[in-house]
């Protein structure tokens, strides 16, 4: 029987999680709130919150888990250029945690394939905003001409970083803005991203799947770590792109 939480109430461990022989794998639990000091233990112990409008608040820890480890992350020739001519021109700017309720809105309000809806309800808005005023749920933003066109929005404790979703009103935005992430998480330290469920996007720029108890171990060791200042510097494209970029003052690898 599916655990049902009462506000406060501890989660089951991970491990209890529904498997392939169960109704819906990777299933832990139900009930309970998202506040924010729910939504950072949930998160400590590698269970995150996914449910629609017309269902109770449900708890995943699913095995095996998509991970990105980011040095895995894979920028295609196409994409690298695209980043280096928007840098050249001044066209393109990557920035963390000035948009934040606009990016969360932007992702809640995208289609997803073979889905009538979203899962980003209105209680999931405002769950993580809070998180996010909190100092753990953070987005990178995608600005090209000054509009922002595109971006992400991930939780983080310590050296982790739980990537929640992506939104994207021009041509490769959402993965310019995955790409400054991966740069970000290079400069600080940060080893792996969790991608939570296995897609063919995810898998085509480097993520995998690997088992619970290996993604369970990077997690407990990673949040015992300080957590980084959300800043973007824009020498941290230096870990990513491979040539000069005139007029950045800066030049990459």
């Amino acid at each position: 029987m599916l655990p049902w939480l009462a506000p406060g109430e501890a989660f089951p461990p991970p491990e209890q999680a529904w498997g392939t022989g169960d109704p819906i794998p990777g299933l832990l639990a139900a009930g309970g709130v998202l506040d924010v000091p729910t939504l950072r233990r949930a998160y400590a112990e590698g269970i995150f919150p996914w449910y629609s409008a017309d269902q109770p608040i449900l708890w995943w820890s699913p095995d095996p888990r998509m991970v990105l480890r980011t040095h895995h992350f894979r920028l295609h020739p196409s994409l690298r250029k695209e980043i280096r001519t928007g840098l050249r021109s001044g066209r393109l700017e990557v920035k963390v945690d000035t948009a934040f309720e606009h990016v969360i809105q932007a992702c809640a309000h995208t289609p997803r394939a073979g889905q009538s809806g979203t899962w980003i309800v209105p209680d999931m808005v405002q769950a993580y905003t809070a998180l996010h005023h909190a100092g753990h749920a953070h987005s990178v933003e995608t600005w090209w001409d000054g509009r922002l066109v595109g971006g992400l929005y991930c939780v983080n404790l310590g050296r982790m970083v739980f990537g929640e979703s992506m939104f994207s009103h021009r041509s490769n935005a959402s993965k310019m803005a995955l790409a400054g992430l991966i740069a970000c998480c290079k400069a600080w330290g940060v080893q792996a991203i969790d991608c939570q469920q296995n897609t063919a996007h995810l898998s085509s720029l480097g993520a995998s799947e690997e088992p619970r108890s290996r993604f369970l171990l990077t997690v407990r060791e990673a949040i015992r770590e300080p957590a980084p200042a959300w800043q973007f510097d824009p020498l941290y494209w230096n870990a990513l792109l491979d040539r000069s970029m005139p007029g950045n003052g800066m030049k990459a690898p």
